[in-house]
């Protein structure tokens, strides 16, 4: 009977290590790929929405990373980059053929981390990473818990990186998801994150558009894209601990003053929104959702926000399958970048405000 039991034990002890070994060998690779993206042969990979980004460990002193914008048009796009945990720059990508960038090491580090994120969103078209010239080593992703943002322009991080100054060049110039408020509360929180956000965007209807010719976010939220082609559904392996939805900005705008707009619609607005929360518990059951409203919403309109907002939660207020949703207040700023939108100053300030209030939620866990 003790020969069988050490047998049995020997036995157990062997699974263990195999399935500890097996676990270890799943988190250990060569890249590691964050938010939407499209995983390609031979290690390429699409960056498909805001912040979207692929990451290695690498020894040298210098490599080069190869990168393309890719649409259904030639134009040109943006990525950052962070080495050794340290913001190096937003750099453009021309339109055309594959680009070679030089990333050059500072630190006398003998193991480096270069993580490239994509620093436009998913109606920019991708970011396409085709390789290095780094003497890559095998790294291990450390589990951590995860914040999904969902959101329009000032989630993408529109307009918050002036470098290139407000009217000059394209719409797209100044964006820099890096330094959008969700990156930024979710580096100092230390948690993994995804984007779900498209500019312009609402619940019922877009900053210029009654939902009569563009989609809106629950009509794309769904597709990996974050567009109208449901032919690549997102997979959602990604489940977060926290679900921040910051979605009514371009619901309440009043649009670009010659296109018909018609008066805010709270019912549809409101409705909307329920029929959202339930798409996003299908695919996170386990989630816990936090209500934002809008730093570029003020005054009545604010009032009217969050009034709505508040009817959302109670429409949830007997469900017992899902945890409390949450509700956050934004203090009132003036907004100090392109299009009265967040400047990378006024990011942080939000992901400031953000910080206590999600730390608060995720502890809870």
């Amino acid at each position: 009977m003790i020969l069988k039991n050490k047998h049995l034990l020997i036995l157990f002890l062997s699974v263990s290590f195999f399935s500890m070994a097996q676990s270890v060998k799943e988190k250990c690779s060569t890249y590691h790929y964050a938010g939407r993206v499209e995983v390609k042969d031979n290690n390429k990979v699409l960056l498909i929405a805001s912040a979207s980004s692929v990451s290695f460990d690498f020894v040298g002193n210098s490599c080069e990373i190869d990168l393309q914008s890719v649409d259904t048009y030639e134009h040109h796009n943006y990525v950052s980059l962070e080495l050794d945990g340290e913001y190096i720059g937003r750099i453009r990508i021309e339109k055309g053929a594959i680009q070679k960038f030089p990333v050059v090491v500072t630190s006398k580090n003998k193991k480096h981390h270069l993580t490239i994120y994509k620093a436009t969103e998913a109606a920019n078209g991708a970011v396409l990473y085709v390789g290095t010239t780094a003497k890559l080593v095998k790294s291990t992703v450390h589990k951590k818990k995860k914040i999904e943002f969902i959101g329009d322009s000032i989630t993408c991080g529109f307009g918050n990186d002036l470098e290139i100054p407000c009217g000059t060049g394209d719409w797209y110039d100044q964006h820099n998801a890096y330094w959008a408020y969700g990156p930024v509360v979710s580096r100092d929180l230390n948690v993994d994150y995804v984007l779900s956000s498209v500019s312009g965007f609402g619940m019922y209807r877009n900053w210029n558009d009654e939902h009569k010719d563009e989609a809106i976010i629950p009509d794309v939220y769904e597709n990996l894209y974050l567009n109208k082609d449901n032919s690549k559904p997102y997979d959602f392996a990604f489940q977060p601990d926290l679900v921040s939805i910051c979605l009514g900005t371009n619901d309440l705008s009043d649009g670009d003053g010659k296109k018909e707009r018609l008066p805010f619609n709270e019912e549809k607005y409101v409705s909307n929104y329920i029929a959202f929360i339930k798409t996003v518990y299908k695919h996170a059951p386990n989630t816990r959702i936090v209500l934002l409203n809008s730093p570029m919403v003020s005054g009545d309109r604010n009032v009217v926000l969050v009034r709505c907002l508040n009817k959302v939660i109670q429409a949830f207020e007997y469900d017992t399958q899902h945890k409390k949703i949450a509700l956050f207040q934004f203090q009132s700023m003036k907004p100090n970048g392109c299009g009265s939108h967040p400047d990378i100053a006024d990011d942080k300030i939000m992901a400031d405000q953000l910080n206590p209030f999600f730390k608060k939620l995720l502890d809870e866990k």
